[in-house]
């Protein structure tokens, strides 16, 4: 039997990949008329909303990291226009409102990746349980 919240999650993640498929689309497309948009490879990595559907956070990520300030300040000047077009394409009884923030998520892995393999890291690591002790 599921759990009493496990169908409304199910439904959030789907709403929220059928957001990022939209945004993706149009940013892929170069629907949105903007100079630095056009000019940048945008990735929208994952969309979280909130559990009333109104609100959304979406996650980019620019190609390479280049320029991801100037990428999220033009994203959050054509807003209005992107959250017509996604309450255009997904019928939801309210136009979610998005707020657009960088995927860190990359970084995260790639500093982890980077400590692993920091020789005195990979050094403890090696050790077998209970020496060192």
């Amino acid at each position: 039997m599921p759990a009493p919240n496990e169908g409304s999650s199910v439904r959030l993640l789907r709403v929220g990949e059928q957001v990022r498929h939209v945004l993706s689309d149009i940013l892929q497309r170069g629907d949105v008329h903007d100079d630095v948009l056009a000019s940048h490879v945008v990735s929208v990595t994952e969309v979280r909303m909130s559990p009333d559907l109104r609100h959304a956070t979406v996650f980019i990520k620019s190609l390479l990291g280049q320029d991801e300030e100037a990428v999220l300040k033009a994203l959050r000047t054509n807003t209005a226009y992107l959250q017509r077009e996604v309450a255009t394409r997904i019928r939801l009884k309210y136009a979610a409102k998005l707020k657009f923030l960088a995927d860190e998520s990359f970084d995260e892995g790639t500093h982890i990746d980077r400590l692993l393999r920091d020789p005195k890291v990979a050094r403890d690591l090696e050790q077998p349980e209970g020496e060192g002790e």
